[in-house]
């Protein structure tokens, strides 16, 4: 059985973790077929929109496998990439929406706050079990709970593991949405179609800029030229929008 599932319809890639056994928790198999799916979702110009998911009722992710943990595949930082813990940082240039259910738990929830839209099943809770557990190591997600949760709420799940559930999650804008179970395709479908009406490379060099921009105080973020960006006024989309623009209807985005 795969690690990890991966799946490509149309413009949307799906990425499931698929060790539901074991709550899909991340050993370092698991992680290296992380790093070959984004790599494959970003290598691809006709892939717009990543979504993460977990197989199983019980859990999107425990966190990772402490029998077999994750080591930073060939320089990468945990979670193939994205979370910066133990190697190198390579953030996803697409759009990622996380899907999320059940226990979301230490590198489950980092990668879950790794993604740029996150939606959580009504039953989810959000947890940081290290200081309970007594193991700390690499733990980048603290720095994360921290900047993206209301300062008291974040020491709370960092210094006594205090569970977060999906409505105070929401309260503090850490979840995009909550739904029922049964609501959660139809959810996560329209939070899919919403980002491929836009321009996906307008899209992509917005995220780079955002991301880039918060290493740096808003004076340096806002002089600072951005790759991306730069590189996107001589697409074929430019060109696209500018033509809507002027002729008063939809544009159509190639991607290119």
């Amino acid at each position: 059985m795969a690690l990890i599932e991966f799946d490509v319809r149309g413009k949307v890639a799906e990425v499931r973790l698929n060790r539901p056994a074991v709550l899909n928790a991340i050993n370092a198999e698991m992680d290296r077929a992380l790093a070959q799916a984004w790599a494959r979702i970003d290598g691809d110009p006709d892939i717009r929109v990543a979504i993460l998911t977990g197989a199983g009722d019980r859990a999107f992710c425990a966190g990772a496998d402490m029998s077999d943990p994750p080591t930073g595949q060939d320089g990468l930082s945990f979670g193939g990439g994205l979370t910066g813990i133990g190697g190198r940082l390579v953030p996803l240039q697409k759009p990622l929406i996380a899907v999320v259910h059940g226990h979301v738990l230490g590198l489950g929830f980092e990668l879950a706050m790794c993604a740029d839209i996150l939606i959580a099943a009504d039953d989810t809770q959000f947890r940081l079990p290290e200081a309970r557990a007594g193991f700390i190591d690499h733990c980048g997600v603290v720095h994360r709970a921290i900047r993206q949760l209301p300062h008291h709420v974040a020491m709370a799940m960092i210094v006594a593991s205090e569970p977060l559930d999906a409505a105070r999650a929401l309260q503090f804008g850490l979840v995009n949405e909550i739904a029922a179970r049964a609501e959660m395709a139809a959810t996560t479908e329209l939070w899919t179609q919403k980002i491929l009406a836009c321009a996906p490379l307008a899209a992509q060099a917005s995220k780079q800029a955002a991301l880039l921009g918060l290493e740096h105080g808003l004076r340096e973020a806002l002089d600072r030229r951005y790759p991306l960006i730069d590189a996107y006024v001589a697409t074929a989309d430019c060109i696209e929008a500018a033509a809507a623009w002027k002729e008063k209807r939809v544009p159509t985005w190639q991607g290119r």
